[in-house]
């Protein structure tokens, strides 16, 4: 077990998203997971159906507790809910975790529409963590939200990156999985490249978590040592396969199959790649 990853976020009790996908993902990449829960919510597959904050003391007091003793190698940072949060969480990690590298998911809203973001709170995440993230991971409708644009094609991506690196202080991973088409498009631009990932589109509903499950995989790359270009490609690949062999429970967004590194049906699973994500 290599990587110690610290998780900022909220609670899923379907088990599909929030902190317990990142928990997952993180433990089924070979690393260590740590938590912070940041609010519980009563939520399955069909949506979110209850939201419950955590207090911001308690909060605080979760991200001390952890970097006081075990310290972390990496920080991802999922749903935060109010401005308050957002700013005990910005100034926690100045206290406790200067130097940790931080995957930031811009959570706004569920796969079903429930708001997991209040919309005064915007303006706190631009100005109080997405200069602290090492690299922010919004899809499009979020990365609207951030720059104050409608983006709904693959000219649209590209024109906002400029703005979005303004916001961020060292990497953008754009997520085009709104784009219409067959063809699915991220970009991840840093200080000095621009990277561009097209996949085919899988038709599937089971893409419950797919957000939280991808940052908790950077950030679990990061945690290891991966230059963060590399932790992109091999979370994108851990996240497709997941999708592929998700189990389908659930009758709406179902959630994905984290598990298929460590115990996938070899009739199923290609262990070649099995290798490369776990190497």
């Amino acid at each position: 077990m290599k990587g110690k990853v610290l998780i900022i976020a909220g609670s899923d009790s379907g088990g599909g998203a929030g902190i317990q996908a990142d928990i997952k993902a993180v433990t089924c990449l070979g690393g260590f997971a740590m938590t912070a829960i940041t609010a519980l919510t009563a939520q399955n597959t069909l949506g979110v159906h209850g939201v419950h904050p955590v207090p911001e003391a308690f909060i605080r007091q979760q991200i001390q507790v952890v970097m006081e003793d075990l310290g972390a190698d990496a920080i991802k940072i999922g749903m935060l809910a109010t401005r308050s949060i957002i700013a005990t969480v910005a100034q926690a990690l100045a206290d406790f975790a200067p130097d940790v590298p931080v995957v930031l998911d811009t959570v706004m809203v569920a796969k079903g529409g429930h708001p997991l973001l209040e919309p005064e709170a915007v303006e706190a995440l631009k100005a109080g963590l997405l200069p602290r993230a090492t690299v922010i991971t919004p899809n499009l409708p979020e990365a609207g939200v951030l720059i104050g644009q409608t983006l709904t094609t693959e000219q649209d991506m590209e024109a906002a990156l400029p703005a979005l690196e303004a916001l961020a202080a060292q990497a953008v991973l754009l997520k085009g999985g709104h784009l219409e088409g067959d063809t699915l498009l991220d970009m991840l631009v840093t200080a000095d490249s621009l990277h561009r990932f097209t996949d085919t589109r899988l038709e599937t509903r089971h893409t419950h978590g797919t957000g939280c499950t991808l940052a908790s995989a950077i950030a679990c790359g990061l945690a290891q040592g991966l230059p963060l270009v590399e932790a992109v490609v091999r979370a994108r690949a851990y996240v497709r396969r997941a999708i592929e062999l998700a189990p389908g429970y659930g009758n709406g967004h179902g959630p994905l199959n984290h598990a298929h590194t460590v115990r996938a049906n070899p009739e199923q699973m290609d262990t070649s790649a099995t290798t490369y994500l776990l190497r």
